[in-house]
């Protein structure tokens, strides 16, 4: 913006204080154009005013004719807010929430036959879904083998599903829509191939492997491995080791990601602006309470019961992970990998009375 041609909101910034918070760009009709967050607000804001035209900063403020911003008392609390007003407005110039492209999941889908695949994001839907994991290439080749070896379907959602135990009262017999079936990858739900219990009892046993908590799969391919080798067929049993290698992959991914997010589970304390410090409940890489930081020792035992109830709680500690919280686990899990120093202020779940005592 030139200083001949002064933009109208300039001397709107100028009225904010440069301190932790979040920001809002509003258009005429009181749309919320973008959400920001930044530890010096006002600081932030001018920088809008010296953006190049063709920049992203410069495109919000030539449709901007309204701001407002609310103060936190730390850069953290600022962070979490910008999330949760972006998941609450999805304003226009915020991109994908924030989210990180270089993550997958692997989804589970609903319905009487399920699936089980790779997807680049989490929708609002019905699914089941693990991660987020880092490497989609290699996790879809790997989710492959265990479809094949499993027999899980592959094929399109829509599908038309039709178990063996299916009554059928003119005895029709559909044939198989795909080529698995005859390859013996697929028991062929769609055309009566297994009963609908038997094909759940096969997703369980997916989903017991990526838990750790069965050996099945690669005990098969193990034993067809070894048999192969004693018929000298050598090529097919590296070809079969390899398959052991990608599902070994699979599952120490699972329990990589298993491991980091019990990892993201401890009380974090958060010195704040003027005092306001805060202490944050985190258990999986989600928040579960914030509150201020004790002052005395009798706050600090109201935190460890506050930390009991919601650590004393049974919650599953696999890798499954709610819709809701993805985008929050994200988060967590960025600010600590690039405030590594930040991990110095947590401390156990079980260790509340460590938790110093604000002035």
């Amino acid at each position: 913006m030139s200083k001949s041609c002064p933009h109208p909101l300039r001397e709107r910034v100028r009225e904010a204080g440069n301190r932790p918070g979040t920001y809002r760009m509003l258009a005429e009709d009181g749309e919320i154009l973008y959400v920001g967050k930044s530890k010096q607000v006002r600081t932030r804001l001018l920088s809008y005013l010296r953006a190049r035209e063709g920049e992203k900063a410069h495109r919000i403020l030539r449709d901007a004719r309204a701001l407002a911003w609310d103060y936190e008392p730390s850069e953290f609390a600022a962070l979490l807010r910008e999330l949760e007003l972006i998941k609450r407005h999805r304003p226009r110039f915020n991109v994908q929430h924030k989210r990180d492209g270089r993550y997958s999941f692997l989804k589970l889908s609903p319905g009487a036959a399920p699936k089980l695949f790779v997807v680049g994001a989490v929708s609002d839907d019905a699914a089941v879904y693990f991660g987020p994991f880092r490497g989609g290439r290699r996790i879809v080749d790997a989710v492959r083998e265990l479809n094949d070896l499993l027999g899980l379907r592959d094929c399109a959602l829509a599908t038309p599903m039709r178990f063996a135990d299916q009554p059928d009262l003119f005895a029709f017999q559909p044939a198989p829509r795909c080529h698995r079936a005859e390859l013996k990858l697929c028991v062929a739900p769609c055309a009566g191939g297994c009963s609908e219990g038997e094909y759940r009892r096969r997703v369980a046993l997916a989903r017991a492997f990526l838990d750790g908590d069965a050996d099945e799969p690669l005990r098969w391919v193990n034993d067809r491995m070894a048999a192969a080798a004693e018929r000298w067929e050598f090529e097919y049993a590296a070809s079969l080791r390899d398959r052991i290698r990608r599902l070994e992959m699979l599952r120490d991914e699972f329990l990589r990601l298993r491991e980091a997010l019990d990892n993201l589970s401890f009380l974090y304390h958060v010195p704040g602006h003027d005092g306001d410090d805060r202490v944050y409940v985190v258990r999986r890489g989600t928040i579960r309470a914030a509150v201020p930081a004790p002052r005395t020792a009798a706050e600090r035992r109201r935190l460890e019961r506050l930390t009991g109830e919601h650590f004393g709680l049974p919650e599953h500690t696999g890798a499954l992970v709610a819709r809701h919280q993805v985008d929050e686990i994200l988060l967590i899990a960025r600010w600590f990998r690039a405030n590594p120093a930040e991990l110095e202020r947590t401390v156990p779940p079980d260790c509340a009375a460590r938790v110093p005592l604000s002035a």
